[in-house]
């Protein structure tokens, strides 16, 4: 941690600290133990496939996830952040195994003994039995509540394994699998003591209810407190939830405009001097669930930002303008001309040149090296990535924020630029509804929002806050916009529903450190500087299936996403972490999901989808193995893999014509997958009309007068790239909308 203050949540510090209050039963937790044991076990020297044997190696090689305080941590990070089900179905399971008859039940045969009592539960019954177990839970196609259960401690257990650090931030398995953490050098490019958003940022971990009203009156704002209800009621222009590519944009729009605008923001606010590079407290405070968030059926995993920035201040700098074919869609497809208006053009140009896009990379990661080759010797094109860095951004740490400053997120862009024109940021602050009204009958809209109420996460602050506006902006994301809205009491058919998630899928290649040719770690240089699209052979209007990208997996990721077949099979595997390239299958989904409320997700591909997906992995696929890796696979459950040394053509189309995207944990097939997804829109996106949409072309709710969306869940539907360029240009528009808007509503006053 660079930065030291007493108020400020540490993005450096050890798991071992907490006190452990989950509420698992003394049974449950030896059963827990068990299975991390088994997931991650003790194992002899003679075992390991190498004749190198140094201290850390040894030591990981003996260390087992059974050891305190893995399996507590495991256990408190499910009830803090599990959905309700899945902690219920964990639960049960653990308590069956902790019973003899439990384990008979669940395990057959394999849980008894020679000796008295004869049956066994499951903690006493030995390791190789109890892997076995493990096993078969894994292929059993009917079984799918206890695979289910299964794969979400596999997931925890090797997350927490791998992500725990000591009061040094160090984790004794590193060393052993080729990580560090990027240097600190201490010299970020802004080099300056002071914060960005300093002068307009209020950060309620540091305040109390004796403290918060003064505050908000320093920064300019009209505040008053009603102590019969203990409120604490503010006045402004314009509120917005949100701070990210959405929200950030519509401060400094509306700010610069002369309105007097408050943006609160549920996450912290970090600056360059702040950022760890760990992977565990920075996901843990730096996205939404700590970064394991999930569909109600564990389908999918989402991350999504959760601080000041949102997702810009966690992305992987990949700033891509929105496609002209796309453009096209919504324009004639939806009605939607806004979008092939010279404004929205204009709109991003005017975004790329703030946030400082630029097409050059002087030097490419491994990861990236590993497409660029590939493609290059199948004859395949492969683009630079437009990034919102410099061309010789290097830092392969931007998902946990840019420890350098380069990455030009709106924390350090629109934010900035908003309170330099009198806006203020309110942080811990989550907003719980919109205020509406009713309005006269024969008006456009039956509502007219007046503000919205929010609360303060912090323990010290009592009061609820009431923000009074003339405009409410939402741009919480497509996860959390929804919810918002219809907890508001908001009935539009939209609001939740036609929820895009890029769905991916990863394929990955193995190359041996005396494989020269690539030079680097997984984890070093840019996220993402090159891409490939994946062409369809028909003559349809859009003819991208899919995009391959790299992706940015810090060694809890990796474990958690890597197939398990064994304890022996995982370790060897998580030996190579450090030279296993992975490429990542991004398809513009054509089916939709659901956000219902919040953290509450729906989404299943539909059968088109599919086929793009397995038309991207058998791609990526064949790119890793044109670049030279010896080994590649995908991350379906039976850790489907391939050598490659001496390997025919018709061998490798035999292994391709296998490859395909699985359903979930819960589905009754054999195999299965988990998804990921860090692109989230639609979810109230645009229409003509209230049928078609949840707001107009303007932002603003059908419903609701005075409520404006700025977020991606305004787009339409899937982008089919890397977002953000797109959600900003939307914002840019919208918001100088909202600002017509306002001066509209101040001349009716006067009139």
């Amino acid at each position: 941690m660079r930065r030291e203050s007493s108020c400020h949540p540490l993005l450096r510090g050890g798991r071992g600290e907490r006190k452990y209050r989950h509420g698992f039963s003394e049974g449950e937790m030896k059963s827990l133990g068990s299975i991390c044991e088994v997931v991650l076990p003790s194992l002899p020297l003679e075992a390991l496939r190498t004749q190198t044997r140094s201290k850390p190696l040894s030591s990981f090689w003996s260390s087992s996830a059974s050891r305190f305080p893995i399996p507590h941590e495991v256990a408190e990070t499910l009830a803090k952040r599990g959905l309700i089900e899945a902690l219920i179905l964990v639960r049960v399971i653990l308590w069956l195994l902790s019973t003899r008859l439990g384990t008979l039940l669940l395990c057959g045969s394999l849980c008894l003994s020679g000796k008295w009592p004869f049956l066994n539960n499951f903690s006493n019954i030995p390791l190789h039995q109890r892997e076995k177990v493990l096993q078969c839970w894994l292929q059993h196609r009917f079984l799918t509540p206890i695979r289910l259960a299964f794969a979400y401690i596999k997931v925890l257990c090797h997350f927490v394994y791998f992500s725990w650090v000591d009061e040094n931030g160090d984790n004794p398995a590193w060393k052993a699998i080729g990580y560090e953490v990027p240097a600190d050098d201490g010299t970020p490019s802004n080099d300056s003591d002071t914060r960005p958003l300093q002068k307009g940022i209020i950060e309620t971990i540091c305040e109390s209810d004796s403290t918060l009203q003064q505050s908000l009156a320093e920064k300019g704002l009209h505040v008053t407190l009603d102590s019969r209800s203990n409120t604490l009621r503010v006045k402004c222009d314009v509120v917005i939830v949100g701070s990210g590519s959405g929200g950030g944009v519509a401060a400094a729009a509306l700010s610069s405009a002369g309105h007097k605008v408050v943006v609160i923001e549920k996450g912290n606010y970090f600056t360059a001097k702040d950022y760890s590079s760990l992977e565990g407290p920075s996901m843990d405070q730096m996205y939404e669930t700590g970064g394991i968030l999930a569909s109600v059926d564990s389908r999918i995993l989402l991350l999504a930002g959760s601080t000041v920035g949102g997702g810009s201040a966690v992305n992987w700098s990949a700033s891509i303008k929105t496609p002209p074919e796309v453009l096209s869609e919504w324009s004639e497809s939806h009605g939607l001309s806004f979008f092939s208006s010279p404004e929205y053009l204009s709109a991003m140009e005017s975004v790329c040149k703030r946030i400082g896009v630029t097409e050059n990379c002087t030097e490419e990661g491994f990861q990236n090296q590993v497409l660029r080759r590939g493609c290059q010797n199948l004859g395949l094109k492969v683009d630079y990535v437009p990034r919102n860095s410099s061309g010789n951004h290097y830092c392969g740490s931007c998902g946990y924020g840019c420890p350098r400053g380069e990455k030009q997120g709106t924390q350090l862009t629109w934010l900035v630029d908003a309170v330099d024109h009198g806006a203020v940021i309110v942080t811990g602050c989550k907003a719980e509804r919109f205020m509406l009204e009713g309005k006269k009958t024969g008006s456009d809209r039956k509502k007219k929002c007046l503000g919205l109420m929010a609360k303060a996460l912090s323990s010290r602050i009592t009061m609820k806050l009431e923000f009074e506006a003339k405009v409410t902006v939402s741009a919480g994301g497509a996860l959390l916009t929804p919810p918002l809205m219809i907890s508001s009491g908001l009935k539009n058919k939209n609001i939740g529903r036609n929820l895009h998630l890029h769905p991916v899928l990863m394929a990955w290649g193995y190359f041996p450190d005396n494989f020269s040719e690539f030079k680097g770690k997984v984890y070093e240089g840019g996220i993402i500087t090159s891409v490939h699209k994946v062409q369809s052979s028909s003559d349809s209007k859009s003819n991208t299936r899919a995009i391959i990208e790299t992706p940015f997996l810090g060694p809890a990721s990796f474990a958690s996403l890597f197939p398990w077949q064994s304890g022996l099979d995982f370790k060897q595997r998580m030996l190579n972490y450090s030279r296993t390239a992975h490429l990542i299958t991004i398809i513009r989904d054509n089916a939709s999901g659901q956000v219902t409320s919040e953290g509450r997700i729906s989404y299943k591909l539909n059968a088109i989808d599919r086929e793009n997906m397995k038309a991207g992995l058998k791609q990526a696929l064949r790119i890793l193995i044109a670049a030279g890796a010896t080994e590649v696979g995908t991350h379906r459950s039976d850790g489907q893999r391939m050598k490659c040394n001496g390997i025919s053509e018709k061998e490798v189309e035999k292994f391709l014509d296998n490859v395909y995207p699985a359903e979930g944990a819960l589905s009754p097939g054999k195999y299965w997958n988990i998804y990921c997804s860090a692109h989230q829109m639609g979810s109230c996106r645009m229409g003509v009309n209230e049928k078609e949409g949840a707001v107009d072309e303007n932002g603003q709710s059908w419903e609701a007068e005075g409520l404006f969306v700025c977020d991606g869940s305004v787009l339409p539907t899937a982008v089919g790239v890397n977002p953000m360029i797109t959600i900003q240009s939307t914002a840019y528009c919208i918001s100088r909308r909202i600002a017509q808007f306002l001066t509209a509503e101040q001349i009716s006053k006067v009139h």
